[in-house]
């Protein structure tokens, strides 16, 4: 089966899921090749292993002290581009288009007849899970952002729909040790006010991850680039975890037993969405405001238990092959009957 993989490139969490797909589905003999769109194209960093993929602009959300802006995302958007890019975009030589929130490859799909699957954590707001229930139209804008024929959401509980576990490179078996520093990833926040608030906490040691070149040690904060080396060795390593709502990374500190001290990015019905979750299964405090007295209370609870998760992508990967996209029901239901300890 020739396979086009579509991945949204605005977050990691998209480019993760692709990472951990890949090698299933050449395992069940897929031949795949990928679109990425969201970003710059010299944007992305340690993309080898996707060979010769290509790179669209498509849709990017902007954001801006800790909320979405809107009017920069929509100001930027650039319809009649991403027009020419989706008639540009050849996807008759394969057999499926496969997205995650991948719009160009998505709409290709759709207006040239390809069978599409869109597997996402995004599709799995299109169904009645908590934190959606304000946003009735949330679901015809997701599959009118990257259409496909069939919907395969991720999330942290099945809801009684076509959701399957977190699709993540780590898992509940790997190795880890408790350091006395906690992990630190806020891309949607200002950094400067960031370390300020952290700073007044001195005697609490915090490792600061952001984008740029240097690292630099600031009293009790060390601030670190971006790096996918560095990053899962000290996230295995910390006390805890202080990052946005986002899917993928909090995934990570469920498998990995670490606590979780999360802000939402506002305006963002996902990441809201994310955090009830989150507090319903007893997995995180999830915070406003950049205040000490919470953060300080926070820092004094002990790591949770690991939750585990079935290796999905196996499972998922073979789904695909075989081609009955009509019955979701019996992946979904393998896939959960071996998640433990994920509410607690």
């Amino acid at each position: 089966m020739r396979i086009l993989y579509g991945v949204q490139g605005t977050g990691n969490g998209h480019i993760t899921r692709a990472r951990v797909m890949l090698p299933a589905l050449q395992a069940a003999g897929c031949k795949v090749d990928f679109v990425f769109s969201g970003r710059p194209a010299n944007a992305y960093f340690d993309m080898a292993m996707f060979d010769d993929y290509r790179a669209f602009q498509g849709f990017s959300f902007y954001t801006k002290q800790g909320a979405v802006n809107w009017f920069k995302t929509i100001s930027d958007a650039r319809p009649l581009r991403f027009i020419k890019d989706v008639s540009a975009l050849n996807v008759k030589d394969y057999d499926l288009v496969l997205t995650d929130f991948e719009p160009v490859s998505a709409w290709a799909a759709k207006l040239r007849g390809v069978p599409a699957i869109g597997l996402a954590h995004q599709y799995a707001l299109c169904h009645a899970i908590p934190g959606t229930e304000k946003s009735p139209l949330l679901a015809q804008a997701l599959k009118s952002f990257a259409p496909a024929k069939h919907y395969i959401g991720v999330h942290w509980a099945p809801y009684d729909a076509p959701i399957v576990p977190p699709l993540i490179a780590m898992n509940h078996e790997q190795a880890t040790r408790e350091e006395d520093f906690i992990l630190v990833y806020l891309p949607f926040e200002d950094t400067a006010q960031v370390i300020q608030w952290l700073q007044q906490i001195p005697e609490q040691r915090f490792i600061v991850y952001r984008q740029g070149d240097t690292t630099v040690q600031d009293k009790n904060i060390l601030v670190k680039p971006l790096s996918r080396e560095h990053f899962p060795q000290d996230l295995a390593a910390c006390a805890g975890v202080i990052c946005n709502t986002g899917f993928g990374l909090c995934s990570e500190a469920m498998v990995l037993g670490k606590k979780i001290y999360t802000k939402a990015l506002a305006k963002q019905v996902e990441q809201f969405s994310n955090g009830k979750i989150l507090e319903d299964l007893n997995r995180a405090v999830v915070f406003t405001e950049f205040e000490t007295t919470a953060l300080s209370q926070w820092l004094m609870q002990a790591n949770p238990p690991r939750a585990v998760f079935p290796p999905v992508a196996e499972e998922v990967a073979a789904w695909i092959v075989s081609q009955n996209y009509e019955d979701w029901q019996g992946l979904v239901t393998r896939l959960w009957a071996r998640a433990e300890q994920v509410a607690l």
